[in-house]
C-alpha cells in the first residue's frame, strides 16, 4: 500500500486510508524500536534536510532521531545564523540546500502555509512540522496512536482538547484527524480562546466549563497557552487561567471515571497542568514522546516510497 500524497502537509489533505496506513506502519516501527538494535537500513542513501525556521526542542529531535533510525543522512539548518538573517528569500534558501541533492524536507515555519508554497516549488517531498497556526500533523498521528494503544479504537472515544483551541495548530491537526477517524470531538477554554463558528466548522461540541468537559470525555489533550502567538491580551493572568482551567490531581480525582490525559508539550508546569496531573498514571505523555518517534519514522519511511513519484 502507499500514502495517496508526495507530501505531508496536513492531516487536512490525507484519507482515512492513508491515517490508517500510517498508524499500522507506526505500530511495526515502534515493535522495532524495542529490539536491542534499534536501526534498520530502510532509507540508507536518502538524505533529508531539517528546516526549522522556528524554535524547536521535542519535535526536531524526534525527527532526527526518526531519520537516523531508519539510516538517513541527516542536515539540520536552523534560521538562526544563516543566510535568513541576511534578507534570503524562503525559496532561494531551499533551493541552494536542494542543489546539494537532498531527496526530502522536514519544515517548521512560523508562517501559515509555507510547507505548502514550497511543496509546489521544489521536486521533493514536504513534510510540515508546524507551520504557524495551521497545522502540526506529525503531533495529531503520534496523539491518535497513543490514544489507540490505551483504548484500542478511536472510532466513537470522546476527546476534550483542552486550552488555547485559537493559535493551536496541535488543536487544529487534532480535529481534522479525530473526526475523520470517528471520535467525538470536544473543545474547552475561555470563550476568548475558541475561534467563532468552529462548532459548525468543525462539527465539534463546545463547553466552557472544564469539569463538565473532562466528565464528558474519555481523553483530555491539554494544550499550553501560546503568549507568543498572541497579540492581544485575551484572559487576566496565568493565575486566573490556571484557576479557572488548570488540570490538577484533585479536579481528576473529583471525576466520575478515570480519564488518560496528553499533553503535546512543552508543559507550562501549574498553568495548564499540575506536576501531580502531569506525573500521574492516568498520563500518558512520556509514551506520546516515545511514539512521535516510530510515527515519524512512519511518515518518512511512506514518503519515500512515493518519491519515485514525483514529478
Amino acid at each position: 500500500m502507499q500514502l495517496s500524497t508526495n507530501h505531508l502537509l496536513g492531516i487536512k489533505d490525507l484519507t482515512i486510508g492513508d491515517i490508517q496506513l500510517i498508524l499500522s506502519t507506526a505500530k511495526q516501527f515502534k515493535e522495532v524500536l524495542q529490539r536491542p538494535i534499534k536501526k534498520v537500513p530502510s532509507l540508507r542513501d536518502t538524505t533529508i534536510v531539517n528546516l526549522f525556521f522556528e524554535n524547536s526542542t521535542r519535535t526536531r529531535i524526534s525527527f532526527e532521531l526518526a531519520e537516523k533510525r531508519l539510516s538517513a543522512d541527516v542536515l539540520n539548518f536552523t534560521a538562526s545564523g544563516s543566510s535568513v538573517s541576511k534578507g534570503e528569500t524562503l525559496l532561494d534558501t531551499v533551493n541552494n540546500i536542494l542543489s546539494m541533492k537532498i531527496d526530502m524536507v522536514v519544515m517548521r515555519h512560523s508562517a501559515t502555509g509555507a510547507p505548502h508554497f514550497l511543496a509546489k516549488h521544489i521536486p521533493v517531498s514536504i513534510v510540515n512540522a508546524g507551520d504557524g497556526i495551521n497545522e502540526h500533523p506529525t503531533q495529531a498521528l503520534l496523539d491518535a496512536f497513543s490514544i489507540l494503544e490505551n483504548h484500542g479504537t478511536l472510532e466513537g472515544t470522546k476527546v476534550t482538547i483542552v486550552g488555547d483551541i485559537l493559535h493551536s495548530r496541535v488543536a487544529m491537526s487534532n480535529m481534522y484527524l479525530l473526526k475523520k477517524a470517528g471520535a467525538e470531538v470536544m473543545v474547552a477554554g475561555p470563550p476568548t480562546l475558541i475561534p467563532k463558528h468552529i462548532q459548525q466548522a468543525f462539527d465539534v461540541r463546545v463547553e466552557y466549563n472544564l469539569k463538565k468537559a473532562l466528565e464528558w470525555c474519555d481523553v483530555a489533550n491539554i494544550l499550553r497557552i501560546q503568549l507568543e502567538r498572541q497579540n492581544q491580551v485575551l484572559f487576566s493572568s496565568l493565575r486566573e487561567y490556571s484557576m479557572s482551567y488548570g488540570v490538577n490531581k484533585k479536579l481528576l480525582d473529583s471525576l466520575n471515571k478515570k480519564i488518560t490525559i496528553l499533553h503535546p508539550g512543552p508543559i507550562n508546569r501549574g498553568v495548564e497542568l499540575s506536576s501531580d496531573a502531569a506525573d500521574s498514571d492516568q498520563s500518558i505523555i512520556l509514551q506520546q514522546v516515545e511514539n512521535g518517534v516510530a510515527v515519524r519514522m512512519a511518515v518518512l519511511f511512506l514518503l519515500s516510497n512515493r518519491s519515485a513519484t514525483l514529478n
